[in-house]
């Protein structure tokens, strides 16, 4: 037995979007009726990692790391085929082509209508996206497609190791192509600070919980979803409280910097649905294996970016679109895999 969820997405994940959209509206806002508070924020640092923003941060993703079983990693072998196509998605092409979108279309396309100074930061936040790929929503999105729920959890487990050792060196790879100056210092905190001690945290909190059972493991986790979805919506105040004077100038940043992200997210589901299918992949495997590909882990993408390039940069507002799009994107790829289940062999009919 598992602890995916077995419910639809609640009122905060259904309507992420739009609680996003509002904390964009309140954080320009207090922006502009607070500045030295929000001055006063951004300065509390401790090894040019924002303190405030990693305790949010922790309350964001120790949640959704709870529900990460290592134990399923032993059941890799079983849906091999689904399992080798999410992880050359994820970190054989993914990353590349977000690089590669964000250099098209920001770096070239989009240029003349961006403010110059921020290009490259814009450029490194997709490049964040990109190399971070979903570990929570993902079991939303497999559930809504009736996915294999052992599937998901082992995918999700065999996802989170190797990005505890991979995001580092494949952002920092991206980003020296992109000229883009590394600080490997901060870099290497920042997987520490929201990648190996959340893990650590949430793996811990797991162990305790599950001695009382997978009914009060999962009595926990219903109640501690809000304080992850709040976590995140003050997380995106703060941003856009630095952002503000920025978009209100330019508004249309924020639609540019979607283009690249909504093209790569269609892109990569394709690629991974397709793939599934010429390898005779059953739907209950194919669909969650393209959710998983496309989707991003943006709690973690946030928080890298506001460690390496802070709160006011181009990198932290960019991967902040990321979050506003994922919702209703997910949710079409989500209605295109139901509608085209008959599409694929079912257990009986498929041949070995």
């Amino acid at each position: 037995m598992t602890t995916q969820e077995d419910a639809p997405m609640n009122l905060f994940e259904r309507y992420l979007t739009v609680w996003v959209a509002l904390s964009i509206v309140v954080g320009i806002v207090f922006g502009e009726m607070f500045p030295n508070l929000f001055q006063m924020i951004g300065n509390l640092t401790a090894y040019e990692i924002n303190l405030p923003v990693t305790i949010l941060i922790w309350a964001m993703i120790v949640p959704m790391l709870m529900k990460v079983d290592f134990g399923a990693l032993h059941e890799v072998g079983r849906q091999w085929r689904g399992i080798g196509v999410t992880l050359s998605v994820n970190w054989l092409i993914k990353p590349f082509t977000m690089a590669a979108l964000g250099w098209l279309f920001i770096g070239f396309l989009f240029r003349p209508l961006l403010p110059e100074a921020q290009i490259e930061s814009y450029i490194a936040g997709l490049i964040l996206l990109g190399a971070a790929p979903c570990t929570a929503m993902v079991f939303v999105w497999s559930h809504l497609t009736k996915g294999d729920a052992n599937f998901t959890l082992t995918q999700v487990a065999l996802n989170d190791t190797i990005m505890i050792f991979a995001f580092a060196p494949i952002v920092a790879l991206l980003l020296g192509i992109s000229a883009i100056t590394v600080p490997w210092e901060t870099l290497t905190i920042s997987v520490v600070a929201f990648i190996v001690i959340p893990v650590i945290i949430g793996q811990a909190i797991r162990s305790q919980l599950m001695k009382g059972g997978i009914a009060h493991f999962n009595a926990v986790d219903a109640k501690l979803k809000p304080v992850s979805m709040i976590a995140l919506l003050t997380t995106l105040v703060l941003l856009f409280a630095f952002q503000g004077q920025q978009i209100i100038a330019q508004p249309m940043i924020i639609a540019l910097l979607a283009v690249p992200i909504i093209l790569q997210t269609y892109f990569i589901a394709a690629i991974a649905y397709v793939a599934n299918k010429v390898l005779g992949v059953e739907h209950r495997i194919a669909a969650p294996s393209a959710m998983i590909g496309a989707s991003n882990f943006f709690e973690l993408a946030v928080a890298t970016a506001i460690g390496l390039f802070g709160f006011s940069s181009g990198a932290a507002l960019a991967t902040v679109v990321g979050v506003l799009v994922e919702v209703p994107v997910m949710l079409s790829l989500v209605a295109i895999a139901n509608r085209s289940r008959g599409w694929f062999a079912t257990p009986q009919t498929r041949t070995h």
